[in-house]
């Protein structure tokens, strides 16, 4: 266990960041940062957990019909539009420049984290509910599907795990900065649900749009639009590996499906 890269460099980055270099502005910016974005990611989180579970009926929204609709349309389209934006060249030097000094460019992979989190919020808590329930499962159903529901959203976390913790829970850049170390991103992901597909944090997150136990048009919206960003959106990033990985990308490609794994797997060569 001590051995597997995706907890030894989490690990080696920790370590660091408990003996931080010395700069006490650069020590207080970093810990400044790391508190809001861990805060902001935990609050979009749940808020985004207890929405879904109630199938988008309860929310802080109040626009009048029929304003509410394209309000909501707009809720679920800004986070796509802004995720898929700063991963981009142009994006990231944007992301980078978003924090004025010389901090911009190490801090950059938490402040993704921290709009991304915000954005989440936003979405979950500002949602008009249309007031219309169309099903709501009880009895042996609704626990069937509270059970599916809580397993999509470990399957979610050990995808993020396998991707590499650092770097989805924003604590790369912060981390990085306090120990003034250049952030060092962990390798091309081929372990754990990675060596079954390619993208699971994006399936696990599909998962969790459709096993909830209360159905609405609001949920029935957020699910389709969510699921076809889910389907679509790694392609880009597929891009980017190919570009930064080449032959290595090509080979784990050609061995691991993209989104639903194969009833026979073959090992991937990707080292």
């Amino acid at each position: 266990m001590w051995t597997d890269p995706r907890i030894t460099g989490f690990l080696n980055l920790m370590l660091a960041a408990l003996r931080p270099a010395p700069g006490l502005r650069r020590i207080a910016l970093a810990l400044a940062f790391g508190a809001i974005t861990h805060l902001a990611f935990a609050a979009g989180v749940l808020a985004m957990i207890a929405a879904m579970f109630f199938g988008m009926s309860e929310s802080l929204g109040r626009v009048p019909q029929p304003w509410a609709w394209l309000a909501n349309a707009m809720l679920i389209v800004q986070f796509p539009l802004l995720h898929s934006l700063f991963l981009t060249r142009q994006g990231g030097k944007l992301l980078a420049r978003l924090v004025p000094g010389p901090h911009g460019a190490t801090l950059s992979t938490t402040t993704y984290a921290l709009i991304a989190s915000v954005q989440l919020l936003a979405l979950f808590t500002l949602w008009t509910p249309s007031g219309i329930i169309w099903w709501q499962a009880e009895g042996a159903v609704f626990w069937a599907l509270c059970t599916a529901y809580a397993l999509s959203w470990l399957l979610l976390l050990k995808a993020s795990f396998d991707a590499g913790a650092e770097v989805q829970s924003g604590a790369l850049g912060w981390m990085s900065l306090m120990a003034r170390i250049k952030p060092r991103f962990p390798d091309m992901p081929t372990r754990g649900l990675f060596r079954v597909i390619r993208q699971p944090i994006y399936v696990a997150f599909a998962l969790t749009l459709w096993t909830v136990p209360v159905w609405t048009p609001d949920q029935v919206l957020l699910a389709t639009s969510y699921t076809a960003y889910c389907l679509f959106a790694p392609r880009l990033k597929e891009r980017r590996f190919a570009a930064r990985y080449g032959d290595r990308f090509a080979r784990y490609r050609a061995a691991v499906p993209y989104a639903v794994p194969r009833l026979t797997r073959r090992t991937p060569d990707a080292q």
